[in-house]
């Protein structure tokens, strides 16, 4: 019973990496209607701006922090208004073809700068493990402040986009681009906002899952971004709820599934998750199915 209860909880933390990076995907889908495949390599940026700033810099970790969202940020505000906001109009294979094409930059361009060379990320979380039934389940800091920050960040969320003006702009453009535009609300600049919340959430799930797994490369953020967007498709797509749910269940199905199941086969019981969710209700969780007129 202890192994299992420490097996759920290692797949709640990881889970709750997959849902910070699966909100950053179901805003840009749900605002912009566009899936961001970069958006997994701007973790890799986030992590790599940490490490520096703390290895290299000397600053201490909660400042790294808030750089590694600052460069993120901006990241993805450059991203969007270069690569993506010229596509508005364009076809959504063009944007597609485009986001695949951004990420492959990404990686090539930190693997000019930091080399294909693994390294060690010291983790950034300073809270002492908690040991449960007589020490017999020892739960670490890195898994106490990831589970934390999912719930902060969810909550932040919900509150922003349900009651502030930005929030509610992000929610009358995600319904309809050109009514909200004839109500006075600056598409564009809703979108780029978007970005940069997502942007900095990336860096955030970057600098946590580096702490939890300490193997910084080039392509870190590559597989944990695409399983968040299996999380972010799981959950219902567009939705921050489901976000949430759907990435905490995918790290519990992961995690499960290697301990009972096989080792090898963890990241394919992950995707075949995905292949039943768009067989049987390709909404997902928390989707919705939506009736277009053509």
């Amino acid at each position: 019973m202890t192994l299992f209860l420490s097996y759920l909880i290692n797949g709640i933390s990881l889970g709750s990496v997959y849902a910070i990076i699966a909100l950053g995907y179901t805003m840009v889908y749900g605002i912009a209607k566009m899936l961001n495949f970069a958006h997994g390599d701007v973790i890799m940026v986030g992590a790599y701006i940490a490490f520096c700033a703390t290895q290299y810099a000397g600053l201490p970790a909660f400042v790294a922090v808030l750089l590694a969202m600052l460069v993120c940020t901006l990241l993805g505000v450059t991203i969007e208004g270069l690569a993506y906001k010229p596509l508005r109009q364009a076809p959504g294979l063009a944007v597609l073809i485009t986001a695949i094409g951004m990420s492959y930059l990404l990686q090539n361009s930190a693997l000019l700068i930091w080399g294909a060379t693994p390294k060690s990320f010291p983790s950034v979380v300073s809270l002492p493990p908690v040991s449960l039934f007589d020490g017999r389940v020892k739960v670490t800091g890195e898994t106490i402040m990831t589970i934390l920050a999912n719930i902060v960040i969810m909550i932040a969320l919900t509150q922003f986009t349900g009651r502030t003006k930005m929030g509610k702009a992000m929610r009358a453009v995600s319904e309809d681009k050109g009514a909200a535009e004839l109500m006075g609300i600056n598409v564009n600049a809703t979108i780029s906002v978007t970005f940069a919340i997502g942007s900095a959430l990336a860096a955030v799930a970057g600098v946590l899952l580096c702490s939890a797994y300490p193997n910084l490369m080039p392509t870190t953020g590559s597989m944990p971004g695409i399983k968040a967007f299996t999380a972010a498709v799981f959950g219902g797509i567009g939705s921050i709820p489901g976000a949430m749910v759907g990435g905490i269940l995918l790290g519990v199905i992961e995690i499960l599934g290697k301990a009972y199941i096989s080792t090898e086969l963890g990241d394919a019981i992950v995707f075949a998750v995905l292949i039943i969710v768009l067989l049987f209700k390709p909404s997902g969780l928390f989707g919705k199915n939506v009736r277009e007129k053509v």
